[in-house]
């Protein structure tokens, strides 16, 4: 089976390198298509605080995605892994899905804070953040996750 997803629209600054970690501070805009979509793709969005962003880690080589088990941000001290078990972008589908903070809406460009994607990156969806769809209960983790995301954000 093929699939086949167009972007809607692009990351415009931000950073420019994909460096690991600081990205709580990061503002960068979302602008959509203007072929394909009109600001009222985008009506009511406003209303929400915060916006998940689906994007394509298109920097990442064919050949450096990862099908298995690694160390997180290679370091040995942190356990083996599978690609499925954390975040890094050299997953399979190279998708990358942030929770960010909304800022503005300016007919088809979206400023946000926090979205750990580059400039030029392609944006392949936003969903509302809805208090209903976060997790219910308790979340747990492994250790070494606190550890890596402690200077993320």
């Amino acid at each position: 089976m093929q699939i086949t997803i167009e972007p809607i629209g692009h990351v415009r600054g931000g950073r420019a390198d994909p460096v690991d970690d600081d990205w709580g501070a990061s503002h960068a805009a979302i602008e959509l298509d203007v072929s394909r979509f009109a600001p009222e793709a985008l009506a009511g969005l406003d209303g929400f605080s915060h916006v998940e962003i689906v994007f394509l880690f298109d920097k990442v080589a064919p050949d450096a995605v990862e099908r298995g088990a690694r160390h997180p941000r290679g370091r040995q001290d942190w356990p083996l892994t599978g690609i499925f078990a954390q975040r890094g972008k050299n997953r399979p589908n190279r998708l990358g899905v942030t929770v960010c903070k909304l800022i503005s809406i300016d007919g088809l460009r979206i400023t946000v804070e926090g979205l750990d994607a580059i400039d030029g990156t392609p944006v392949i969806d936003i969903k509302p953040v809805m208090r209903e769809f976060l997790p219910r209960g308790a979340v747990r983790q492994p250790a070494w996750v606190s550890e890596l995301m402690s200077g993320y954000w």
